[in-house]
């Protein structure tokens, strides 16, 4: 096979194709394959991958956010500006309802069929149903609310799907000593989304002024008001598509994983060829020709590696040494989410506290609370998120995740305890530190974590799992406890439990802290030392099995 070429590489974009077409033996030019990935200097491929993947979350993010600053502007087109709270509770629980089912099944064919041939069809379903909500209306032969929490189940379903998958992905591509900041840095795209869908709703709520400002209280939003707070919120909702649509090309062609096709798919010169070619910067898998310059005798490639399957992965995870860790995983995740959320439900009450109160005026108030929004997530959340980017190979996941849960303990408790001592300013500034260390902590590396400690066979099911844990507890939050905050309480002094509410949070954090002890520590080991290790597989990159050319060991010591 040596001194067969083929076309493409640069100084940028290294030819993968080339440097291992001559190796014989199949299990070396795996090694080398994945040598190869773990050992990459950081570059623009790997800015490429969270880009690509990134957008996923920046949308996910965005069409959360957006709906919590949209139900508020369609208030005023179908409710006179008085949503009832069922509603609104109904609207926001939907798209976590779809997450849920999305994480697990989108987790779980990722495994099966691999991950090349479901990455994309996530971000198809969320663009779909962006635009659908888009076009409804209100009708006496259909309820409103009751079509468009069918479409934030759809879409959720979607968001769902691109948790296991943009992680493992990522994850799977990814060089082992960045591999935590590359991963941290996808996730982070949510702070962006965040700010989009804050700006989007400035710009249009700033944009329809005239028409806005002229009606001082709800009642008095006429046909202009209502018609400009019906386009706002469609265009708010709607521009959750763009991002999506820039990344379907590149998501619709990337190459298979090459861990995949390694380990799960047994397809080896397929991995090669697709390594070599993603490396060099193009899409898509590789070409019959590529692969033909790989293939070697099939017959050579034989590696125990245990089949997936359902008893298979019963077995493996009902062995405690194995189940633990996705106890830590998706337990962790679980209690982060029932607090996230949570406090999510509180912003309108903290944004009171920097002079953002409600305003009559239908203008005024969607304007101060779009930009009330804005000024919490660039204080906490999207520094937070890059402390994590920063930091995550250097201190360790586990230590970030452990620090995250204890101080976020202790600043719920403070607001729990303290409530009516620390005074206005006190409870912003515990509230902007929470946001900031939910996202410089357990957020990020809840969702860093469990991309990486499990076997490739099982690695988006339990990445699909423990998110989906995560969404439960989002669920319980917005659903049980959030609506504890006015139990017991007089029309006069709403939110008079909503202490009680910060102390039951500050528990699940602490119940999270115990939770990751359980969890592994994986900075700056490669995916099959972390499977070997944990999961008692053999790190078959080590494994020689046959003669290999001389050159191959020119090649070793370049790429080292």
């Amino acid at each position: 096979m040596s001194g067969i070429k083929t076309a493409g590489g640069n100084a940028a974009y290294h030819n993968f194709i080339n440097d291992f077409a001559h190796i014989e033996d199949p299990l070396e030019r795996r090694r080398l394959a994945l040598e190869k990935i773990d050992n990459a200097k950081f570059g623009w491929y790997h800015i490429r991958a969270i880009m690509v993947s990134g957008v996923g979350f920046l949308t996910d993010s965005y069409d959360i956010f957006a709906i919590n600053l949209g139900v508020s502007i369609m208030a005023y087109v179908y409710w006179g500006g008085h949503i009832p709270d069922s509603t609104t509770t109904m609207l926001k629980v939907s798209t976590s309802v779809g997450t849920v089912i999305g994480q697990v099944g989108f987790g779980w064919l990722a495994d099966y069929v691999g991950r090349k041939k479901i990455y994309g069809t996530e971000l198809i379903v969320i663009i779909a149903a962006t635009v659908l909500q888009t076009t409804i209306g209100e009708s006496s032969a259909i309820s409103f609310p009751a079509i468009l929490t069918f479409y934030r189940i759809i879409q959720g379903i979607g968001i769902g799907g691109d948790y296991p998958l943009s992680s493992i992905i990522t994850s799977e591509f990814a060089t082992t000593k960045w591999r935590g900041a590359i991963m941290g840095a996808v996730f982070a795209n949510q702070g962006w989304g965040q700010l989009f869908a804050g700006i989007v709703a400035i710009v249009c709520i700033a944009a329809y002024k005239d028409s806005l400002i002229t009606a001082d209280s709800a009642a008095e939003c006429g046909a202009a008001c209502i018609h400009a707070c019906d386009t706002t919120w469609r265009i708010l909702i709607g521009m959750g598509a763009v991002p999506g649509c820039i990344a379907l090309y590149f998501r619709l062609t990337i190459p298979e994983s090459p861990r995949y096709t390694f380990d799960v798919s047994r397809e080896l010169e397929k991995g090669t060829a697709d390594v070599a070619k993603f490396v060099s910067g193009e899409h898509g898998d590789a070409g019959a020709e590529q692969i033909e310059i790989l293939r070697e005798s099939e017959n050579d490639y034989a590696v125990d590696i245990p089949k997936a399957s359902f008893k298979d992965f019963i077995g493996h995870f009902s062995q405690w040494k194995h189940g633990k860790i996705l106890l830590g995983t998706a337990g962790s995740w679980f209690t982060l989410d029932v607090a996230y959320y949570g406090l999510g439900l509180n912003t309108a009450t903290i944004l009171q506290t920097i002079g953002y109160a409600s305003s009559k005026n239908v203008y005024h108030s969607l304007y101060n609370s779009a930009a009330g929004n804005l000024i919490l997530v660039c204080a906490g959340s999207i520094p937070g998120y890059w402390f994590s980017v920063a930091t995550i190979d250097t201190f360790g996941r586990k230590p970030v995740q452990l620090m995250g849960f204890v101080l976020l303990t202790a600043i719920l408790c403070i607001i729990g305890f303290g409530y009516h001592k620390i005074g206005e300013h006190g409870k912003l500034a515990m509230y902007v530190l929470a946001q900031f260390f939910q996202n410089f902590g357990p957020n990020t590396t809840t969702f860093i974590v469990p991309g990486e400690c499990f076997p490739t066979r099982y690695r988006s099911t339990a990445h699909g799992l423990s998110a989906a844990s995560g969404k439960v507890g989002a669920i319980i939050a917005q659903t049980a406890i959030g609506t504890l905050q006015n139990k017991g309480c007089a029309p006069d002094n709403k939110n008079c439990w909503l202490p009680h509410v910060m102390q039951i949070f500050a528990l699940f954090m602490l119940l999270g802290f115990f939770t990751t002890l359980l969890i592994p520590e994986t900075k700056r080991k490669t995916l099959e030392q972390l499977s070997e290790e944990l999961h008692g597989e053999v790190d078959y990159s080590n494994t020689n099995r046959g003669v290999i050319s001389s050159s191959s060991d020119d090649e070793e010591a370049k790429i080292a």
